[in-house]
C-alpha cells in the first residue's frame, strides 16, 4: 500500500475510478479536480479524518485496487468511536470565514438578479456594475487579498491544494472581466452565464475553505504564528477602515430588501 501513497491521485482515479467514488463518500472530491497531482497520503492529512475514518478508507480504496489481496478489515470499536469533530478556527481565520457569510449573501440572489435582467427591457447596467463593485473591493481586494497576502504565506505556497485556491480566484476573475465585457456589449446572456459561472465556483471554493483548507492550515499553525497573523490581518483591515465592510454590507441589505421582497410578493 505504501507505493499507493506516495502516487498522484489524479492517476490513481484514471486508473482505479471506484477510488474516486470511495472518496466523494468521505467528503474528499478528488475526481473532478482539474489537477491532482496531490499524493495520495497528503490527501488523508489534509482532510483530518479520525484514525477509524482513515483505516475504512484505506481499507476500501486497497480493496478496490487489490481486489483479489487478502487485506483485513478494520476492527471497529464502538466504545472508542469519535464523536464528530467540531471545527474550530484561528481568531485571524474565523474572521475570513466570517467574511465568506456576506459574499454567500450575494451568492444566494445571483439567481433572482439574472431572473430581474433577463426579464426586464432595459439592461440595469448600474445593478450589474454595482456586483461587480463589490465582487472586485469586497470578495476580491479586501478578502481573497489577505488569504493571498497573508493566510497562505505561513504555508507552502507550492502545495496543491493552496495552487487550487489561487487558480479558483483567477478563474472568478475572468468571470467578473466577462460580466463587465457583456455589461458593455449588453450581452445579457454572456452576463448570466458567468454570474451563475461565478456563483457555482465561489459556492464550491467557499466550501472547501471553511471545510478543508482553513483548519488544515490552522492545524500547522504555531502560537506565535497565530498572534502574527492576526497582527497582520489587523494591520491589513485598519489600512482600509471600518467603511469598506460597512458599505457593502449595506449594499447586501438593500439588494436583499429588493428581491428578497419581490419574491414574497
Amino acid at each position: 500500500m505504501e507505493n499507493i501513497l506516495n502516487k498522484e491521485i489524479k492517476g490513481i482515479i484514471d486508473t482505479y475510478p471506484e477510488v474516486g467514488k470511495i472518496l466523494e463518500e468521505y467528503g474528499i472530491g478528488c475526481a473532478p479536480c482539474s489537477v491532482g497531482s496531490c499524493l495520495m497520503k497528503d490527501i488523508v492529512g489534509i482532510h483530518n479524518l479520525d484514525p477509524l475514518q482513515e483505516a475504512t478508507l484505506m481499507y476500501r480504496i486497497e480493496k478496490a485496487i487489490y481486489p483479489d489481496r487478502e487485506v483485513p478489515e478494520p476492527k471497529v470499536d464502538l466504545t472508542k468511536m469519535a464523536a464528530p469533530r467540531k471545527i474550530t478556527y484561528s481568531p485571524s481565520v474565523k474572521k475570513l470565514v466570517d467574511e465568506h457569510v456576506l459574499i454567500k449573501r450575494l451568492l444566494a440572489l445571483i439567481p433572482s438578479i439574472v431572473e430581474y435582467i433577463e426579464s426586464s427591457m432595459e439592461l440595469d447596467k448600474d445593478l450589474v456594475l454595482s456586483c461587480v463593485d463589490f465582487i472586485r473591493n469586497y470578495a476580491d481586494k479586501y478578502h481573497h487579498m489577505k488569504e493571498e497576502d497573508i493566510l497562505f504565506k505561513y504555508v507552502d505556497e507550492n502545495a496543491e491544494v493552496i495552487q487550487i485556491m489561487y487558480k479558483d480566484h483567477d478563474t472568478g476573475r475572468n468571470h467578473i472581466r466577462q460580466v463587465v465585457e457583456g455589461v458593455k456589449s449588453g450581452d445579457k446572456a454572456a452576463i448570466k452565464e458567468h454570474l451563475f459561472g461565478y456563483m457555482d465556483l465561489l459556492t464550491q471554493h467557499i466550501k472547501k475553505e471553511d471545510e478543508i483548507l482553513y483548519p488544515w492550515i490552522d492545524r500547522q499553525l504555531s502560537d506565535a504564528q497565530v498572534g502574527e497573523m492576526f497582527q497582520r490581518c489587523n494591520d491589513a483591515d485598519a489600512s482600509v477602515g471600518d467603511e469598506l465592510p460597512r458599505k457593502y454590507e449595506n449594499f447586501i441589505i438593500e439588494l436583499e430588501e429588493k428581491f428578497l421582497r419581490e419574491v414574497v410578493k
